[in-house]
């Protein structure tokens, strides 16, 4: 695979927030992530019972570790009093 140039940028998300903000825009990233593997992991099933699934499911089980690991961040940041900054930047490329 040859991988181009960043054809575009799209700044999803750039700003500081209260650790509440912060857990409500990230969960909220992953948890769109999450269905959009459920719902190609099952249009894969319904088009054939034998379908190889397994990078859907690995994506659903990775993005859930990382909600879990992102819940910690905002705990501490919470009983710390502090906020959060978060940069959200994707990078569109056309690959061979």
């Amino acid at each position: 695979m040859v991988t181009q140039n960043v054809t575009h940028k799209v700044k999803l998300v750039d700003g500081v927030f209260t650790p509440s903000e912060a857990s409500d825009v990230i969960n909220s990233l992953i948890n769109e992530k999450i269905n959009f593997h459920k719902l190609h992991r099952l249009s894969m099933y319904e088009g054939n019972v034998n379908s190889d699934t397994s990078y859907d499911d690995g994506r659903v089980t990775q993005l859930k570790k990382e909600k879990a690991d992102f819940n910690l961040i905002y705990q501490e940041a919470k009983l710390a009093g502090k906020e959060v900054r978060i940069h959200g930047t994707l990078e569109v490329e056309i690959i061979d």
